[in-house]
């Protein structure tokens, strides 16, 4: 049944033509959103840290946290999503979990995360 499953969303993902780049949990990463305005669609830039990716396949989101004017914002994307014009990884970041929701209990230079050596 699981491999059905797996297979199907599979097929979605493929239809869907996105290429989504490789990027980890503690990658900086910027990505480009469609915000529309009236009757004007412009793209806006969303710049920070990833902090989670949940689910898999079709349904994949990723939680991005990052600082606007000195306080922390977090949002949820979902990858496969029309609005999510581009994704960029800006610089891979190196962690040794799956989840980075301690973040939410740092400040200032605590809340770094160290980039990897390649």
């Amino acid at each position: 049944m699981k491999g059905l499953i797996e297979k199907i969303e599979a097929g979605e993902a493929a239809r869907l033509n996105k290429t989504i780049p490789d990027f980890r949990v503690g990658d900086t990463v910027r990505i480009g959103y469609k915000i529309i305005e009236g009757g004007k669609e412009r793209i806006q830039n969303y710049e920070g840290v990833v902090m989670a990716r949940k689910n898999g396949g079709i349904r994949e989101t990723i939680t991005v946290r990052r600082l606007s004017f000195g306080v922390a914002v977090e949002r949820v994307f979902p990858l496969y999503s029309p609005k999510v014009a581009s994704i960029v990884v800006v610089k891979k970041g190196e962690v040794r979990r799956a989840k980075l929701y301690y973040l939410r209990g740092l400040t200032g230079k605590a809340a770094k995360i160290r980039e990897a050596k390649d």
